[in-house]
């Protein structure tokens, strides 16, 4: 599903279609979700939640079909699943819709990195997905709850890499009994843990950063991390992430240099000329600083960038719902 854009305006910066209509009260702010199943009820049949995270348009409509797709094509193997669609809106989506003062809203890239909000509060994009993953360890709700699976394409799946890097909630859940994924999808870019890049033969050596001031900040690098992360210290937060669980999901045919929505700062570039570039690259460059890492990755062929096939395809429904 295409959403047209305001003329004159691209895409991402044209106001949001359609505003979700579920709510969870993040601190003293509201965030939009969409949800399968009531989940102010209990339920019991529900052993696994699926959360997926839209691309920088902010269509979580569009993302939520995506998911129910997914679903379906799983079949039994999806029996069981609760789909979570949050909506990370920006200020044009609250001006355009005359939204609740409430309601969280970030600038037009600020959530994909987890950055604080710019009203109500201060609350990251991270918070957000915490007061998620909080909701899902409420036995009372759900006691028969198993896995959690942060799943993100695109944009989205910038989220969910940054998550799982900076994200505080999966841990707690993991340490409740439950066990957490992250599946990213075709993001445009990854965060490093140090100043080494890709090279075009396949080595990796320190960039240099009067070619790209700020290539190595956050979100692209460790430099001047969110308000998030708090104390946390880049060789602790490395330490935890290659741990957790993460798969990475690429298209075989996300190459093009030219894609509209693909990232074309010089931070980004320093990464690789276009997706599956830059997601292979950062794999090599985690297995070379980590030989025992637990990440896993797989190539979708014949997919350019289209969240719909790659949460559809055989390794997505995988990922995503355990289909074998």
């Amino acid at each position: 599903m295409l959403i047209a854009a305001d003329e004159g305006l691209a895409p991402s910066e044209s106001p949001v279609r359609v505003v979700a209509e579920a709510r969870l009260s993040v601190g003293t702010g509201v965030l939009p979700l969409y949800l399968s199943q009531d989940w102010s009820a209990v339920l019991p049949g529900v052993t696994r939640a699926v959360i997926v995270l839209h691309g920088r348009r902010r269509d979580a409509d569009t993302y939520r079909l995506a998911a129910e797709n997914a679903a379906r094509a799983a079949g039994a193997a999806a029996h069981g699943s609760l789909l979570i669609v949050p909506q990370f809106l920006a200020v044009p989506d609250v001006q355009h819709h005359r939204l609740a003062p409430e309601l969280l809203h970030w600038t037009l890239e600020g959530w994909m990195g987890g950055d604080p909000a710019e009203a109500p509060a201060p609350l990251s994009s991270f918070d957000a997905l915490d007061a998620i993953l909080n909701r899902l360890m409420d036995r009372a709700n759900f006691p028969n709850l198993r896995t959690i699976v942060v799943a993100g394409h695109s944009g989205g799946g910038q989220v969910a890499q940054r998550y799982a890097v900076l994200g505080q909630g999966g841990d707690r859940a993991e340490a409740a009994g439950l066990a957490v994924r992250y599946v990213v999808a075709n993001p445009s870019s990854y965060v490093y843990f140090s100043p080494d890049r890709p090279r075009p033969d396949d080595s990796f050596a320190t960039f240099s950063a009067a070619r790209c001031p700020g290539f190595d900040d956050w979100k692209y690098g460790m430099n001047r991390l969110p308000p998030y992360a708090g104390p946390s210290t880049p060789a602790a937060l490395e330490a935890a992430f290659v741990r957790r669980r993460v798969i990475y999901l690429w298209g075989g045919d996300d190459t093009d240099r030219d894609q509209p929505a693909l990232d074309k700062s010089c931070a980004a570039a320093a990464q690789g000329p276009h997706r599956l570039a830059r997601g292979q690259a950062y794999f090599a460059y985690l297995k070379a600083r980590h030989p025992d890492l637990a990440h896993t990755a797989a190539v979708v062929p014949g997919v350019g960038h289209d969240g719909d096939a790659m949460f559809s395809s055989t390794a997505g429904l995988a990922a995503l719902f355990d289909k074998r």
